[in-house]
């Protein structure tokens, strides 16, 4: 057998990018605790750019409403012809302490909720006791817990299929399964006179 040269060269290229970094911490406190590396620091911070929170950028929120409403209901084969002016007007009103993504999450759930290409209204008082668990818990599993639960309600169950809860949420039928065994999430189980029992077995 032949044997084969390699040849390593030690070169600098040049290469024309731009490196663009978000956090929702303190670096700048980080790098004086030493919980941060001061040299990356100093190297990311060439110009920063503080973007405030939503609530006090109101001016934005309609035309986020009108993205995800287009993002979301074309994911799960929705079809929104038509988002209320009092509803437009509740989601530029409401404080959003979850910022962007809260109201992500709440468009979300007006998409599943919507019927006859009309977006509800999530901060209704109406619905106000079935969107507490999705508006107000604080960590990202329980947030992402209720959304698969109103999405199961929505579908009657169903996980898989062109009309599953997998499609709705843009996942694999068999990642779905996967999370709601993670998230300890059962599917709901239709009791006389229609009313939902939270704790029936997880069948697939």
């Amino acid at each position: 057998m032949r044997p084969i040269g390699i040849i390593v060269l030690n070169r600098s290229f040049i290469a024309s990018v731009r490196i663009i970094a978000a956090t929702h911490r303190n670096l700048g406190e980080m790098t004086e605790r030493n919980e941060f590396r001061s040299d990356l620091y100093y190297r990311l911070n060439v110009f920063p750019i503080s973007v405030p929170p939503l609530r006090q950028r109101r001016e934005d929120i309609r035309q986020l409403v009108r993205h995800f409403v287009a993002v979301l209901a074309r994911r799960m084969g929705k079809q929104i012809e038509q988002i209320p002016e009092p509803t437009m007007n509740a989601f530029v009103a409401y404080h959003g302490p979850g910022n962007v993504r809260e109201l992500q999450n709440l468009i979300e759930c007006a998409v599943i909720r919507s019927d006859n290409g009309v977006l509800p209204n999530p901060l209704s008082t109406s619905q106000a006791t079935t969107m507490r668990p999705i508006a107000l818990r604080s960590t990202f599993r329980d947030r992402e817990a209720a959304l698969i639960l109103e999405t199961l309600r929505a579908t009657g169950g169903i996980i898989g299929g062109p009309q599953g809860a997998a499609i709705r949420l843009d996942l694999n039928r068999t990642t779905l399964i996967s999370r709601m065994k993670r998230l300890g999430v059962f599917r709901p189980r239709q009791r006389l006179m229609g009313e939902v029992d939270e704790g029936s077995e997880l069948t697939i």
